[in-house]
């Protein structure tokens, strides 16, 4: 497990929106990524309404959920947070799978900065621990991803 977390710079921090589409399924973890990802954001410098906030049924439609907030135009960057927990099924590795490849899709194909903040645990208790107010909530670092990534495109094209 790496420990470098993204780092956001606060340039333009007052006049961007973001969007956090958050899964349902899971909610007690995805609950606690989202008030991660919110905390982080104010941390930054943002306003709690500049986040818009959506919800999906669960992980698998995270990628259609985020794609759909791009496409409005209303958005810089999008937090993806979902939580999918393994099960004694192959289900497990077809969601997780699937719900990587088509967030990986969805951000190349829309050039948005997403950050990525699902959750793939083998049980419930590693996922409330990656999930609560600590040093290891994944939806702060999917926030500060998110904003770091914004910074760092808005970089790269002022550079054109």
């Amino acid at each position: 497990m790496g420990s470098a977390r993204p780092e956001a710079r606060r340039s333009d921090i007052k006049t961007l929106r973001l969007s956090a589409v958050v899964a349902r399924w899971n909610s007690d973890i995805t609950g606690g990524l989202l008030s991660g990802a919110l905390r982080t954001c104010i941390s930054q410098g943002l306003d709690k309404d500049q986040v818009s906030v959506f919800y999906v049924p669960g992980a698998f439609e995270l990628a259609l959920g985020v794609q759909q907030a791009i496409r409005t135009g209303h958005f810089d960057g999008v937090i993806a947070l979902g939580s999918v927990i393994r099960g004694d099924t192959p289900h497990f590795d077809y969601v997780c799978a699937e719900t990587t490849r088509g967030i990986g899709q969805v951000v190349l194909e829309e050039s948005v900065p997403i950050g990525f903040g699902l959750l793939t645990t083998d049980t419930h208790d590693q996922a409330v621990f990656r999930s609560i107010e600590n040093d290891s909530n994944k939806g702060e670092e999917a926030a500060l991803a998110v904003l770091e990534m914004i910074n760092t495109l808005r970089l790269i094209w002022n550079r054109r």
